[in-house]
């Protein structure tokens, strides 16, 4: 896939099985319609761990930076939905950052995804940018795979905690992200232990502990989905 924007939210959490049913029917019929319908939304994905039953990765996509601190956004942070503030206390583990898009290759959309979560070590941004960059241009033709993606953090000074962030009990933030996706989760696995293994991106220079996890797609939701998305409608439900 290629992401469609400049920036975009990207979170990982779990949610315990016995919560796991009323989560997909909150998040696929008003959390995503509700995302989507802010202006600068441009699309929002849902990612099912292949390794438990309990985590999950959530990605939407931005027009640009500048929605992360628009009214539009901040206001849905700070006035949760009833449905959302009964949900959100489940979201375990959180890991929450708000990104620009850094490189990003491939087109379409496809059943799974590898994501890792990693910092450059001091003094070696730049060269870990770059061979970042050259590595995941490849990736996209590469058998089983179809896009791979750099995101990097963004600070925002001055920022406050949201209500919705409140409600969590706060969230841990990855630094810079790698997105691989692909039709084949052994092919993203072995990826995963191969030419982006912790050896490789060590000698690359990142810092030790990177994070890689295994997801399938979950939901898809685009902007251009939400009219026909039952959207809010589905609140009553939590009543």
């Amino acid at each position: 896939m290629a992401l469609q924007g400049q920036a975009a939210v990207a979170m990982w959490w779990h949610i315990a099985t016995d919560q796991r049913e009323e989560f997909l029917d909150w998040h696929t019929h008003e959390h995503l319609p509700e995302r989507l319908g802010i202006p600068g939304f441009e699309r929002g994905s849902r990612w099912a761990s292949t390794a438990n039953a309990t985590g999950f990765f959530v990605m939407y996509e931005l027009e640009t930076p500048l929605v992360l601190m628009g009214a539009d956004y901040l206001a849905r942070l700070n006035n949760p939905t009833p449905w959302s503030q009964k949900m959100m206390p489940h979201h375990q583990r959180m890991v929450r950052s708000l990104t620009q898009v850094v490189t990003s290759h491939g087109g379409g959309l496809c059943s799974h995804l590898l994501t890792l979560r990693l910092s450059p070590s001091q003094g070696r941004e730049s060269a870990l940018r770059t061979w970042l960059r050259d590595a995941l241009q490849a990736l996209p033709m590469t058998r089983g795979l179809s896009g791979a993606h750099l995101l990097e953090t963004m600070p925002f000074p001055g920022a406050v905690q949201t209500t919705e962030q409140r409600i969590r009990g706060g969230d841990a933030t990855a630094d810079w992200i790698v997105l691989v996706s692909g039709y084949s989760a052994e092919a993203l696995q072995a990826l995963g232990n191969d030419a982006l293994s912790d050896g490789v991106l060590l000698a690359a220079g990142a810092k030790p502990g990177v994070e890689r996890q295994v997801f399938s797609l979950s939901a898809s939701l685009s902007r251009a989905d939400v009219p026909l998305a039952s959207g809010l409608g589905a609140a009553a439900r939590a009543a």
